[in-house]
Formats: C-alpha cells, structure tokens, sequence
C-alpha cells in the first residue's frame, strides 16, 4: 500500500512529507520560473500531526529577495489544498550558489562562487562608488562579500572603505583586510598614497594574477571587483583567468558617458561574459533643502541604452551630499545612512544582480545521470 493510501481514522489521507511536497511542487520561483522543489529550495520538511513546518533556501540573500513574501503565500495557498493541514510554519534561509556563468575554461578563485565586474567606458562616472556600495549593501544582507580594488592606477578602496593598514601575510598567502563587514585588497594598501603607479600593461597583469591567486578570501558568496575605465590590460586578463559571473556597466545620463559605456559593453560581450545590466549613476541631484531632483546630466539615458542593447537597467542612484561624504570619510552611505534615498537606490541594485546571478546559477548545466543497464 503506498503512502497516500494509507488512511487515518477519520477518514482522510494521512498528512506525510511526501504529500505535502507534492502539494508545494508547482510553486515556483518568480525570478527564475521554475518549482522550489525541482531547484532544492526546500530542503526541510517537518510533518507534526496537522501541523507542517517547511525551510525555505532561497538562491539570494534574504534580505535581497523581493518575492519572499510572494512566494511564502504561494506555498501557504498550495497547501490549503490539503485538507489535513493546520498551523503551517515557514522559514527562510539562503544559500548563494555558484552561477556557473563566464568562461569553461578559465578557473574560478578558490572559495568565491560569484566574481562581479563592475566596469565603466570612461573615468569620472562614480564606477568606484557604486562597486563599493554594491559590496557594502550584500554584505548588510548576510552575504559573504570581497572588494578587489582593481583600479591599479587610481585605487580608491582604502579611503572610500576608511581602511589604511597593510594587509598581513599567511601561510603565503595575502589576507585581505576587512571594512564594513566587505573583505578589501587594493595595491593602495601595497603604495604610498601620494606615490603614482608607473607600470607597463605586463606588470600590471602579474599584480591582477598575483590578487587573484595569492590573496585568501575564504568563502565569498560575491567578490566585486571595482575595475579601472575602459577596456584595456586588466579587463583582459581578468576574463582570460577567471569566470566572470556578470558585468555590471556603470554610466551616467549624458551622451559622452553612454557612447563609452556601450563600448565596454561590447567588450564583456565579445569575450562572453554575461551583462547583468547597467547603473545610472548621478541620475539627479537631490536638493537638501528642500528634497527636490534636478537632473544636472540629464535623464533617461541609461534606461534607453539599457533597452537598446536588450539589457537590464538595474538601477537609478542619485546625486547626494551624503554620498560624497561617505566616500571622503571611509563610511559608504549604505552603511552611513541606510533609510537614504541613495542608499534604497543602492539595495535596489543590490537585488536586480542578486537575482540575475541566482537565474544563472539555476540555468548552470546539471551533471549527466548514468543509467546502469541491466546484464538479464
């Protein structure tokens, strides 16, 4: 007899795991349009009389996931439907997986499931900012975060993450230093502030090989690595010897930043590495007077070259004092300031690349199942 033909004394099927996975089966996931049973988003399943208690493992961070609540009365609203159920309780965790996205065959830095490339065509749009801020928002939502300042000619992690000191060494290994609860390297830490960078493009690809082989980040859900502008040495050889799990193209509204922000578009598209979409930086400036928003750069470009190329325009941040306060004191307005308009801009993004990385990781290819023939 199977398992919902076994009868209860009143009558009814009795309530067991398997009927109510059954029941939860065709919930999906809103982002990715697939069933949290067939993606193991639900790894627990407790059955106490009528009572079910079900563990949610969401692919991004809690915090991050702006369906959480769509998809608790999904399942609430799935096990009505079993006529035997009575208090139902719900707990969500998350576990960041590996997007399986860049280049097979490139090899992935020991115990960092997603590399974000966050990329400019040109200098001066706040590229910096926003990789700092993007790093500081996922680490406020429990994630396990790096900053790789990549920007080898004008680092600016150190001051923008208020952490001068000299990373240690161990075991050979470089032990990047940590702010805001964000793991950070920048060859800022290695140089005299006041002293400029005078390399060729070789030596600067060996230092990038060197941060990406020989610091110890332990285990990071994302690094995020602030790369300098355009599309020269270090872009190269980061995609040559890492999986990139996506760019993130940083731009503000005016018609000189988008032209060079299409360019290093094309770049990541070329070497295949998927776009996770684009920022408008310095969207308009909020007035703190009186709170309106003047659009300095003027408004909409990043949007219609984000629709242009059929990418995802991911977020519009705001031109606010507290941002450059929080870049020249070391405490990014995320952290400095979490109720900030600038800073929701902020989470906003933090969620859209959250969740472009959580689809990738669902599309990643699953391992091939051998069959054994039988010999009879």
């Amino acid at each position: 007899m199977s398992t919902t033909e076994i009868e209860s004394a009143s009558g009814q099927a009795e309530l067991t795991k398997e009927r109510v996975l059954d029941a939860i089966r065709p919930v999906q996931e809103p982002e990715i349009g697939r069933g949290l049973v067939e993606l193991n988003m639900v790894p627990s399943v407790e059955v106490s009389g009528r009572d079910v208690s079900l563990t949610v493992e969401l692919l991004a961070p809690v915090a991050t996931t702006p369906h959480r609540a769509q998809i608790e009365q999904d399942l609430r609203t799935a096990l009505v439907t079993l006529p035997q159920v009575g208090e139902v309780a719900i707990r969500f965790t998350s576990r960041v997986r590996a997007s399986g996205a860049g280049k097979s065959d490139a090899s992935p830095i020991k115990g960092v499931k997603n590399a974000i490339a966050v990329a400019s065509g040109k200098g001066g749009v706040g590229k910096s900012t926003v990789a700092v801020n993007l790093a500081v928002t996922l680490a406020r939502a429990r994630a396990a975060v790096g900053l790789l300042d990549a920007d080898v000619y004008g680092p600016s992690a150190p001051l923008m993450m208020g952490q001068a000191s000299k990373p240690l060494m161990r075991n050979g290994k470089i032990m990047p230093l940590e702010a805001h609860g964000v793991k950070v390297m920048s060859i800022g830490f290695l140089l005299d502030p006041e002293k400029a960078l005078i390399w060729r493009g070789p030596m600067v690809a060996q230092l990038i090989t060197q941060f990406l082989n020989d610091v110890d980040w332990g285990e990071l859900d994302y690094l995020v690595i602030d790369l300098p502008p355009g599309t020269g040495d270090v872009q190269l050889t980061l995609v040559q010897k890492i999986p990139i799990a996506g760019a993130v193209i940083v731009t503000t509204p005016q018609d000189v930043a988008l032209a060079d922000a299409v360019k290093g578009l094309k770049m990541f598209q070329e070497v295949k590495t998927p776009i996770l979409g684009i920022v408008e930086n310095m969207s308009g400036f909020i007035c703190p007077c009186c709170g309106t928003t003047s659009d300095i750069f003027g408004s909409g470009g990043g949007r219609r070259t984000a629709e242009q190329h059929d990418v995802p325009l991911l977020g519009e941040i705001p031109i606010e004092p507290a941002v450059r306060e929080g870049g020249d004191t070391g405490r990014p307005v995320a952290t400095a300031a979490p109720e900030s308009v600038t800073a929701a801009a902020f989470q906003y993004v933090a969620e859209r690349v959250a969740a472009r990385l959580a689809v990738e990781a669902a599309r990643k290819p699953r391992k091939p199942m051998i069959k054994l023939m039988s010999t009879r």
